[in-house]
């Protein structure tokens, strides 16, 4: 028998909850394209859809916010938490700890979608609260009458976010709020299948969100940003590049062989603020040359922008640190994890795949020399 490694190919779970057709290009959040799904969602809209499998009507939407917004203050025992880890700790395994800790309040098997919303809540003020005391600003208390991509920047910075800010990453989060079974997502279900609680496996989740080749941050593409700004010539650095071999980073993917469909939908979005932030519109037009050229040096190849082309030129627009991108990643994922925790929950039978032992012989490891 041999082993499929890293379990590539190999269907383990039955979900309503998303699906992944890298083929053809295709996300769906329950049944609905996610083209579509981003001309009717807020992040709020978009979190009921996925953990309740319907949209919300006024009433729910507004019960929502409002347990979203009660639960964003950071109790007195987190924020100690918080102080006491080291300095040099990086966010995410900030997060990782912090989140943790929430164990000790009532998040008992099975798991509810009022524990998903807390969870959901919590990590943005988190990582809010430790950038800021990192830096020696003081913490801002969060706004109830702001949404939650708005009530983050607003956490983060300090000061309420300019409107083309706050939907570009909220158009972001919303792409990156699920996309099926993925090591995270993986990692999550394999902890609840054990009939443990969803604090544990969403730290198992944002452990593997960690390793950079799951959740690494698209610093490539700021860099390619940052260099087309500073020669004032998309071409002339493009073409220097594909010349010299050079990868261009944010283009391909290795789930979609065609269009990344998270991709085209930021882009027609952020079309919609055209001419209302630099950086975005040099990203616009970055993507527009770069697709051109590449049929002219790669012809046959199907390389287009994958969604963290926009997500880095968006997380440079609002003057994101490169080590708040992953954090503000997981920061959306955990709405998918709990998703999926709360399915797993519905039909569970615990993982236990097998192993093919590759070792030596008993009969050669029994013998002395």
């Amino acid at each position: 028998m041999n082993a499929a490694k890293g379990l590539k190919g190999v269907v383990a779970v039955e979900t309503s909850i998303s699906s992944v057709d890298g083929k053809n290009g295709i996300l769906l959040y329950r049944g609905l394209e996610i083209s579509e799904v981003m001309k009717i969602a807020s992040f709020e809209k978009a979190a009921y859809f996925l953990w309740y499998g319907k949209w919300p009507d006024d009433h729910e939407l507004s019960t929502l916010k409002n347990e979203l917004s009660e639960h964003r203050m950071l109790s007195s025992e987190m924020k100690k938490l918080i102080d006491g880890l080291p300095k040099n700790m990086d966010m995410m395994s900030v997060i990782r700890t912090a989140v943790s800790s929430e164990g000790t309040v009532d998040y008992n098997w099975k798991p509810t979608i009022g524990q998903a919303i807390r969870l959901t809540a919590q990590v943005p003020s988190i990582i809010a609260y430790r950038k800021r005391t990192l830096e020696g600003n003081a913490p801002v208390s969060p706004d109830p009458d702001l949404s939650h991509v708005e009530n983050y920047l607003y956490m983060l910075y300090g000061s309420l976010p300019l409107k083309a800010h706050a939907d570009a990453l909220e158009a972001y989060m919303i792409l990156t709020l699920e996309h099926g079974m993925n090591a995270s997502t993986f990692a999550a279900r394999v902890t609840a299948s054990t009939e443990s609680d969803l604090v544990s496996a969403a730290t198992s989740a944002i452990g593997t969100m960690k390793g950079p080749l799951h959740g690494g941050a698209p610093s490539g593409v700021i860099d390619l940003l940052n260099e087309i700004s500073e020669a004032n010539d998309i071409e002339k650095v493009l073409r220097h590049k594909l010349t010299s071999g050079e990868k261009l980073m944010g283009f391909g993917h290795r789930v979609y062989k065609t269009h990344d469909p998270r991709a085209l939908a930021l882009k027609e979005r952020l079309l919609q603020t055209a001419g209302e932030d630099p950086w975005l519109d040099l990203a616009l037009e970055t993507e527009r040359m770069a697709v051109e050229l590449l049929k002219e040096y790669k012809p046959g190849r199907s390389l287009y922008t994958n969604v963290e082309f926009y997500a880095a030129a968006i997380m440079k627009a609002i003057q994101m640190e490169p080590d708040l991108f992953t954090p503000t990643f997981t920061a959306s994922r955990m709405v998918g994890w709990n998703a999926h925790v709360l399915e797993q929950a519905e039909d569970n039978t615990i993982f236990r795949p097998e192993s093919v032992y590759v070792g030596p012989d008993r009969s050669v490891a029994g013998k002395a020399n």
